[in-house]
């Protein structure tokens, strides 16, 4: 397929981009790379890999973009609750109004598929934590960023009653792991590197779930949607991670422990959070065949590894923060 991926300089792009490559497809990415180009080197020179700079609010810049393409791979995003907050306006410029315009644009240029990534934040606090919540419970936005989600969701779903037309939003875990565009403000990646690193590490909430899942399977179940038939994919949300990793903060520090033992941990108890949900992923399990082939543990191990060897540098870097 020839495919756009918006943001494919980012976390999750970077590492799609490679995957989609190998897989023999033509891959057109757009980014403005707010955060540098280097994450597209290793491609740079691939013959199947072409590069549009330029920002996803730019309607005639996303027009270009979308011509010629099969799919469309939607992760270009102002990404996180924090980073939202900060800069509420470009959030929703970005977040919501130019996935919108994207939307159209693509559907004009006769774009067969649109993936968007979307986010589990979007259930927001569960009612009772000792449940999972799935594609059908009830989302519950408490931030900015799950609230744009949320609404290109439903414009996406809407916009699915078009026959020629394959649309599917994926509510992604929390995700973590060592990728060519490096983050340490994804938690897991940030509590090992700030127990190596800085030797100590405030915990905000340690009892609030959240589930996990690896970059690089992130990118493998965008690769599996766009090889899906339309029939299981068009039309349909699917939350990616695996069930079984659901983790409390507490258990992520107890599992990264044995890799900085003498790191000064603090637990500040909340009461309330804004967000606390634990997910089940049995859709697309059962529906793709969709599993995991990393897990948290080796998450930790594999940035734990980055970190003892001194590859990143400094790793308080504002690049590697969104």
């Amino acid at each position: 397929m020839k495919i756009l991926v918006t943001g494919g300089a980012g976390y999750v792009g970077s590492t799609l981009a490679r995957l989609l490559l190998d897989a023999e497809h033509q891959v057109r990415v757009l980014d403005h790379l707010a955060h540098g180009g280097e994450p597209l080197l290793g491609i740079w020179c691939h013959p199947g890999f072409e590069f549009m700079r330029g920002d996803v609010r730019d309607r005639a810049t996303v027009r270009a973009a979308v011509s010629d393409r099969d799919a469309v791979v939607h992760l270009a995003a102002v990404v996180g609750d924090p980073a939202c907050a900060r800069q509420p306006d470009l959030a929703r410029a970005t977040n919501l109004d130019a996935s919108l315009a994207l939307i159209e644009e693509s559907q004009h240029a006769s774009v067969e598929r649109f993936i968007f990534a979307s986010t589990c934040s979007n259930y927001g606090k569960m009612k009772d934590s000792d449940q999972y919540v799935d594609e059908e419970s009830e989302l519950r936005p408490v931030s900015l960023y799950a609230e744009t989600k949320v609404a290109v969701e439903m414009a996406l779903l809407r916009s699915a009653s078009n026959q020629d037309w394959c649309a599917t939003p994926l509510r992604f875990a929390t995700i973590y792991g060592v990728s060519p565009r490096m983050r340490f403000d994804l938690t897991v990646n940030e509590f090992t590197m700030e127990m190596l690193t800085k030797k100590r590490l405030t915990v905000f909430g340690e009892q609030f779930w959240r589930p996990y899942v690896h970059v690089w399977d992130a990118a493998r179940a965008i690769q599996l949607v766009l090889n899906s038939p339309v029939a299981k994919v068009g039309g349909c949300v699917f939350n990616v991670g695996a069930t079984d990793q659901n983790f409390q903060k507490q258990q992520l520090v107890e599992m990264i422990r044995p890799y900085a033992p003498d790191a000064a941990v603090e637990f500040v108890h909340k009461n309330e959070d804004p967000r606390d949900y634990r997910v089940s992923f049995a859709r697309i399990t059962n529906l793709l065949g969709f599993q995991t082939t990393r897990t948290v543990a080796q998450g930790i191990e594999e940035v734990a590894r980055l970190v003892r060897d001194n590859v990143i540098g400094n790793f308080g870097d504002g690049k590697y923060r969104n």
